[in-house]
């Protein structure tokens, strides 16, 4: 499967909020670092994150391919309504690394976390 298909299948699953449809996606010890949650395996990862949503929204600005078939970028707006209902909405690019069998073995989140943040830690405390 082409980097592209497996990028739009990642943001439809990551929409839905489908833990199960992303761990399809991801080796079994795939690791993301998170500029909210830290360098995390991607089996936690996610449970938290769905744990922390309430609502998602995608939309895909552009898909990056790199030099090989191992490495590919999805550039999108991802508007995020957090389990106590606060929106936040920010541009992000996901950076993907793929294994030789086409699963994500390590995806880095690159986004400014600045607002974000706040809002997370907010909830999270309450």
């Amino acid at each position: 499967m082409e980097s592209a298909n497996i990028i739009e299948q990642y943001l439809k699953a990551l929409e839905v909020g489908s833990y199960e449809e992303m761990m399809k996606l991801f080796t079994p010890d795939a690791i993301v670092h998170s500029p909210l949650y830290g360098e995390v395996k991607a089996s936690k990862f996610y449970k938290d994150l769905f744990a922390d949503t309430s609502e998602s929204k995608i939309t895909l600005l552009n898909i990056f391919k790199g030099k090989d078939d191992f490495i590919g970028a999805g550039h999108f707006r991802y508007d995020w309504k957090l389990a106590d209902g606060t929106p936040v909405s920010f541009e992000c690019v996901d950076v993907f690394k793929f294994s030789s069998n086409n699963l994500i073995k390590e995806l880095t989140i690159i986004y400014d976390a600045s607002a974000t943040r706040p809002a997370l830690e907010k909830m999270k405390s309450s």
